[in-house]
């Protein structure tokens, strides 16, 4: 099933907030949709087991990041588990606590809509109150389970 689902394409997430000491907690996620645009809002999937979603989602404010071409290492460093996931990670965090992560292709500034139990992961609705993108800069695919660029002649404004 996992190498069936693979087969479709998806940008690559950059969950993100800093903690009650101002230090950023954050995960990847590849399962992300847009929902509306009046009301502004997006979706993401979490694994019902993640140890990381639960810290997140106590904050009042979690920033997505599109994550760019070039960001395979930060990837995988905020997918692992037992590692500083920010550890040579450039970001930066708003007054709110929302962490973005400098390079990436987009930025949604969000709070917490809904959470509802879909199979074995938790869909979060998300209501976004900023965002921004960065026209220069091309998105990060995952597709058939490795990362992927796009080429800047497809790249459409």
């Amino acid at each position: 099933m996992r190498a069936t689902f693979g087969r479709f394409p998806s940008g690559v997430i950059a969950l993100c907030a800093t903690d009650m000491r101002g230090d950023p907690i954050g995960m990847a996620v590849s399962a992300f949709v847009n929902v509306s645009l009046d009301p502004p809002l997006v979706g993401v999937f979490v694994q019902a087991t993640s140890t990381t979603w639960p810290k997140l989602k106590e904050r009042p404010r979690i920033g997505l990041s599109v994550l760019g071409a070039g960001q395979q290492a930060s990837c995988r460093q905020l997918a692992a588990r037992e590692v500083d996931r920010f550890a040579n990670v450039s970001w930066e965090s708003t007054d709110h606590g929302s962490v973005f992560l400098h390079g990436a292709s987009a930025w949604f500034d969000c709070e917490i809509e809904s959470e509802t139990t879909t199979g074995d992961h938790q869909f979060v609705l998300l209501r976004i109150l900023e965002h921004d993108f960065e026209a220069e800069q091309d998105p990060l695919v995952f597709y058939a389970s490795s990362f992927h660029e796009l080429s800047s002649l497809l790249r459409t404004n």
